[in-house]
């Protein structure tokens, strides 16, 4: 039995892994599904604060994250490598210290009294699924999340390391990692790759599929 912990990115609670949980449940792992707080002057920090708080009472877990959930495992598995068989990164990877998901993107995102609304229009990167179960389901993200930075030493690459790509090969990845220093962190000697190519948001699009390359790392 191996221990998973699902972070998800923006906008998302533990829900959004209920169809990736399911089938590794079945198969008598331990699944948990992070729900990060979202109430307004909620930051990174917090985030990290909730998840290392969690990792405390577990061991040797395989810590997933997705998207913005990237930041996340990477600063708590830093805090608590002892904790962390695996980090694994869904279409997402380990920002450099003192970087926010906004820098990653390029500019802030657009708020409303302290808070990312959930798009009511589904992005290019939605191909594949029904947007409406995250503009149904999702939360307003607190804009400290998107604009704070990410904190961390080097405690956590003494922890092997998977990437799922979803959005890019691993091809394109390198040639990233070459000349962009947001990707610089995600190749080296402890990452392996597998690749998913349904889009970002591989939790909806392709769950089991997800789910199966999960339960290959146990």
């Amino acid at each position: 039995m191996t221990t998973y912990v699902l972070v998800p990115g923006f906008w998302l609670g533990g829900w959004a892994w209920d169809a990736v949980a399911a089938p590794l449940r079945a198969e008598g792992h331990d699944v948990h599904q992070v729900s990060p707080v979202l109430d307004r002057g909620a930051t990174v920090a917090d985030h990290v604060d909730q998840l290392t708080g969690l990792l405390s009472g577990l061991d040797d877990v395989v810590l997933v994250g997705h998207s913005y959930g990237g930041l996340i495992v990477t600063a708590a598995a830093d805090r608590a490598p002892e904790r962390v068989a695996r980090l694994v990164y869904v279409d997402t990877g380990p920002l450099p210290d003192g970087m926010s998901q906004a820098d990653f993107e390029g500019a802030p995102p657009q708020e409303a009294d302290g808070m990312v609304p959930v798009p009511a229009d589904a992005p290019p990167s939605a191909a594949g699924f029904d947007w409406a179960v995250i503009r149904e389901r999702g939360r307003a993200q607190p804009i400290g999340t998107a604009t704070g930075p990410v904190r961390h030493g080097g405690a956590w690459r003494s922890v092997p390391r998977t990437g799922i790509l979803c959005s890019f090969t691993e091809t394109q990845l390198r040639e990233l990692a070459a000349t962009v220093p947001a990707f610089a962190l995600m190749v080296g000697d402890d990452w392996t790759y597998a690749e998913l190519p349904t889009g970002h948001w591989p939790m909806f699009s392709e769950p089991r599929a997800l789910a199966s390359l999960l339960s290959g790392l146990a």
